[in-house]
């Protein structure tokens, strides 16, 4: 069987879709693969494990937030986590994936990703913070996949998750490291959940998140 073939058996293991949604997923996969020769999507190293490495891994943070109807993906990149997301969400009344991408040859990406599959897909080729600062409305999820330091995740989406949208931060085998730096700067509600695709990673879920005066502030 080719390895990606074998890849996508075991990712449908790990997560439970819909006939129509893995009709979507296979043809953003096909897209993905193709753009993939001219622009780096994703590393080469992972392509063998797509299915694994980035669908089920994305797929995955559904169920830490089954309510949640619109979702904001920050530095969404290749469409990971939000186009699988919103693969899985299509045809749900009120389901949206706000994607937000500053490289314009990945947004392009994503713009096809969203015309091939039909979801609920709304790409934004715009730096993080000038999105969340010009986003209207409430968010009911936010996450961000291999963007950047959860401190620097959390500084980026608090009026999202003050304003109540549950954070999904996916993170790897350093997440300690992070938690501890991050708790330096914010006050946070947070559960650790294992990740299903890689024993050694977590995802953080973020349920409230306050701003913490740090002392040199207070002795000032």
């Amino acid at each position: 069987m080719d390895p990606l073939e074998a890849d996508r058996a075991r990712a449908l293991g790990l997560i439970n879709v819909s006939r129509e949604t893995l009709d979507r997923l296979d043809r953003f996969v096909a897209l993905l693969l193709k753009w993939q020769a001219t622009t780096n999507l994703v590393g080469k190293s992972t392509l063998e494990t797509l299915w694994t490495r980035h669908i089920a891994d994305s797929l995955q943070l559904i169920d830490l937030a089954p309510q949640a109807r619109i979702w904001v993906d920050l530095g969404s990149g290749a469409g990971f986590p939000g186009i699988p997301i919103a693969c899985a969400l299509a045809g749900m009344p009120g389901a949206g994936v706000q994607l937000v991408e500053s490289n314009a040859r990945k947004a392009a990406f994503l713009r096809e990703a969203a015309r091939i599959t039909g979801a609920p897909v709304t790409v934004h080729a715009t730096r993080i913070d000038k999105f969340v600062d010009g986003f209207e409305g409430a968010a009911d999820a936010v996450t961000a996949r291999a963007v950047t330091s959860l401190k620097d995740l959390l500084d980026e989406c608090f009026i999202l998750v003050h304003h109540g949208a549950v954070g999904l931060f996916p993170k790897g085998q350093y997440i300690a490291v992070e938690l501890t730096e991050a708790s330096k700067y914010w006050n946070m509600a947070y559960d650790l959940v294992p990740s299903r695709t890689d024993p050694e990673a977590r995802i953080v879920v973020v349920r409230s998140l306050a701003p913490r005066k740090l002392a040199h502030h207070a002795e000032a």
